[in-house]
């Protein structure tokens, strides 16, 4: 159940997608260390962005499915607590 925007998502993995390229060009063409860097850390950032909205999203589904599930609560807060923990590592 996404309740994010699909669109704007996909633009923003196109748009990593393309940094990656980028990233592979300047090795091929021995541009400075410095510059892939901040390259890598721009990508970086913007994969915690995307992974933030489905996080996001993924907080919101599991909350409301918690409301609705009664004994199966617990359950439920133990496998987004793993989530949030693989996300974060």
């Amino acid at each position: 159940m996404a309740n994010y925007d699909k669109d704007s998502v996909q633009r923003r993995l196109r748009r990593i997608e393309g940094q990656i390229k980028g990233i592979q060009r300047m090795i091929e063409e021995e541009r400075g260390c410095n510059d892939i860097l901040i390259q890598i850390s721009a990508v970086r950032s913007a994969v915690n962005r995307v992974g933030g909205i489905v996080l996001e999203n993924h907080l919101n589904h599991c909350m409301m499915k918690c409301k609705n599930e009664g004994n199966e609560q617990e359950k439920t807060i133990d496998e987004l607590i793993e989530t949030m923990i693989g996300f974060l590592k």
